[in-house]
């Protein structure tokens, strides 16, 4: 008969082969599970508040969309909010613009000066050659229709009376009856010769 099997040293050292098995959850990690879930349950059913509807946000998506505003027939209008929003890219915020490049508004005989001419050249824009303060500029100075008679004698009225301009203040019923008056015309003035046209 052969000799018994013998286990070698190098066989005692192996790990034993792995089993499939299934490993319960630990008891402890159960209870707590089942504990949360209970209490989960217990709190929902005894809180008052769940029953509540007036409660949180009620607001839909048509109440979080900004509504417009109509503007308000005579409503007070911000001139130098009109300005900084509009004309200070350019001109700015001190009125002094940039030399060669956009004519200033501070100590301009075009702003102090007659109101029509003024007023037109926010109406219609003016491009080409023109003399202001003592400086030449040709370049364009493009027309705001867009803004409203009010808003245009608001934005008017405030560059006639800052950086030591003082001259009176421009109505808004005044810009509408330029505006009726020029409504044909498509096209900027051609420089300050056209402007000075208009009060001839």
């Amino acid at each position: 008969m052969p000799d018994k099997l013998k286990i070698l040293p190098q066989e005692l050292r192996e790990n034993a082969d792995p089993e499939e098995a299934i490993r319960p959850m630990p008891w402890l990690a159960a209870v707590v599970a089942v504990g949360m879930v209970i209490f989960g349950i217990v709190y929902l059913l005894m809180n008052p508040a769940i029953e509540r509807t007036d409660l949180g946000d009620m607001r839909t998506v048509a109440d979080l969309r900004p509504t417009a505003q109509a503007a308000v027939p005579g409503a007070a209008v911000d001139g130098g909010a009109i300005f900084a929003a509009n004309c200070a890219a350019c001109h700015q915020a001190n009125g002094q613009g940039l030399p060669g490049v956009f004519p200033p508004l501070a100590g301009s005989e075009w702003v102090v000066g007659d109101p029509k001419v003024l007023a037109n050249i926010l109406l219609h824009g003016v491009s080409g050659k023109i003399e202001v303060a003592g400086q030449s500029f040709d370049g364009m100075m493009p027309p705001f229709p867009q803004l409203s008679d009010a808003e245009i004698a608001g934005v008017l009225t405030h560059i006639r009376s800052t950086w030591g301009n003082q001259a009176e203040a421009i109505s808004a019923d005044f810009i509408a009856s330029e505006r009726e008056a020029g409504s044909e015309r498509t096209t900027p003035f051609e420089g300050g010769e056209a402007l000075k046209a208009l009060i001839k």
